[in-house]
């Protein structure tokens, strides 16, 4: 299966160096699984010829806003809105779910209530999910025709769908403990220092990235979001 990875930007040099950048990082969501992970640096201008260039499409994090009007932006909103009239398969990963958002039609903005860093306790359907997150932007409406899949204490949209073959998740499950630490390290002194320390006090906590990873690949393969085990939906 060909992944289209749409990347969105890269991660801090220190964690490149350590665990690699965001190519490395998914691949790493699925071991044993027969992924041909090809990235567009759509950030850099780099953009696929159109949603038949890969079986399946992954939108990954990013330092932009989804709403700053780069050169880029609108490309990739045209070509998420072909990805998802071809019924391609679509995963969109905190950036990658805010530009999904915004592209069929939601809203995106910085939080009132500001960053939310490190592990996070999300409701996603029936399901408790812990996860590592590190950003400040939100979805604050959601696009129309789009269910409502979680949230968490600080972020009301956390995890949505449209139709069959789109998944988005405002967390970062491809960061584990050890990435946190050296996002910490690199960039904590100029975020506040409250939402820092909480990200230091739970580095030791569990995670359960490795659902979400079951999930993400679900829905990459082809399957609908219906069939995962989320019982509890709601719709937007």
């Amino acid at each position: 299966m060909i992944l289209g990875l749409l990347q969105c930007g890269h991660v801090p040099d220190a964690v490149q160096a350590k665990f690699g950048d965001y190519p490395t990082l998914y691949a790493a969501m699925f071991p044993g699984r027969d992924y041909d992970i090809r990235p567009w640096l759509v950030f850099e201008g780099e953009m696929p010829p159109g949603p038949d260039a890969a079986d399946a499409w992954l939108i990954s994090g990013s330092r932009f806003g989804a709403y700053e009007g780069h050169d880029w932006i609108a490309p990739l909103e045209a070509l998420i809105r072909g990805i998802a009239d071809a019924g391609r398969p679509l995963v969109g990963i905190c950036f990658g779910h805010q530009i999904i958002a915004q592209a069929l039609g939601g809203r995106v903005a910085k939080f009132d209530g500001g960053w939310t860093l490190g592990l996070q306790t999300y409701r996603i359907g029936d399901r408790v999910l812990r996860m590592n997150a590190w950003h400040q932007d939100q979805v604050l409406d959601l696009p129309p025709g789009a269910v409502r899949l979680g949230s968490s204490a600080t972020c009301a949209n956390a995890a949505f769908a449209i139709g069959a073959h789109i998944l988005t998740l405002q967390a970062h499950p491809e960061f584990h403990a050890a990435l946190i630490e050296t996002m910490i390290a690199v960039r904590g002194g100029d975020l506040p220092a409250d939402r820092v320390a909480h990200a230091d006090a739970h580095l030791a906590g569990p995670d359960d990235n490795g659902v979400a990873h079951a999930w993400i690949a679900h829905v990459l393969e082809g399957g609908a979001v219906a069939d995962l085990p989320l019982n509890a939906r709601e719709n937007a």
